[in-house]
């Protein structure tokens, strides 16, 4: 599927993306290219569009006009049924609440949604995901008896096993105290190595937006600045 306005190289293509919600404009004509590989922060200050941005490019909201391709897929012509099958098995999410389902243990969190892929193995998937997260000794702890930090790690463990070939992470270390946050982002971006995957960080933190290759800056909708970090 790769056509001439994305060559293979780029993983993320938007143009003139336009979001309007509630006759409110949220993003107003934003362009933006990411290459395969590339670890690029989206920072700006809370009601900057940086999550909404977010939202259009890993497919979780329709954009109101533009255009969108990612991984190769034109979002365009999808509805949310597409979207979702887009995104499967192709991009990982990280959010800044974990979102893990408290009835199950961290194993069977990592592994239901692979399971549901149809993954093989997707239990020996999840647990060696675990173990990479440094989780091996907490496969059979529910959320409720792990620490945040702990919690993250799972929902980083989640985010990874499928090895999408994009990642998002979503003020990833929001709900975590300093040292916390430092172990979740060296982890971020070893996952991201490892899987030889485009990671895009959305912060409103410099010190984290610095440790990407590029850093886009947004106010109010549009992208101010666009520097190499």
């Amino acid at each position: 599927m790769h056509g001439s306005s994305a060559p293979p190289h780029i993983a993320i293509e938007a143009r003139n993306v336009t979001l309007s919600l509630s006759q409110t404009e949220i993003l107003k004509g934003v362009d933006l290219s990411i290459r395969q590989g590339e670890s690029l922060a989206i920072l700006g200050p809370s009601g900057s569009g940086k999550s909404s941005l977010m939202a259009i490019l890993s497919g979780l909201e329709r954009a109101s006009g533009g255009s969108v391709r990612v991984a190769d897929i034109d979002y365009g012509p999808l509805d949310e049924d597409g979207l979702a099958r887009a995104r499967r098995g192709r991009i990982g999410i990280i959010l800044q609440s974990f979102h893990l389902l408290p009835t199950m243990t961290a194993m069977e969190n990592v592994a239901v949604p692979l399971e549901l892929a149809g993954t093989a193995d997707p239990f020996t998937r999840a647990a060696a995901e675990l173990e990479a997260v440094g989780l091996g000794h907490r496969l059979h702890h529910y959320p409720a008896q792990l620490s945040g930090g702990e919690q993250q790690r799972v929902a980083i463990a989640r985010a990874v096993a499928p090895g999408p070939r994009i990642l998002f992470a979503d003020e990833p270390t929001g709900n975590l105290d300093g040292a916390t946050s430092d172990a979740i982002v060296d982890l971020i971006f070893a996952r991201q190595v490892a899987n030889d995957a485009t990671l895009v960080i959305i912060t409103h933190d410099p010190a984290l937006a610095a440790r990407c290759d590029r850093i886009v800056e947004m106010r109010d909708g549009h992208i101010v600045s666009e520097r190499v970090a």
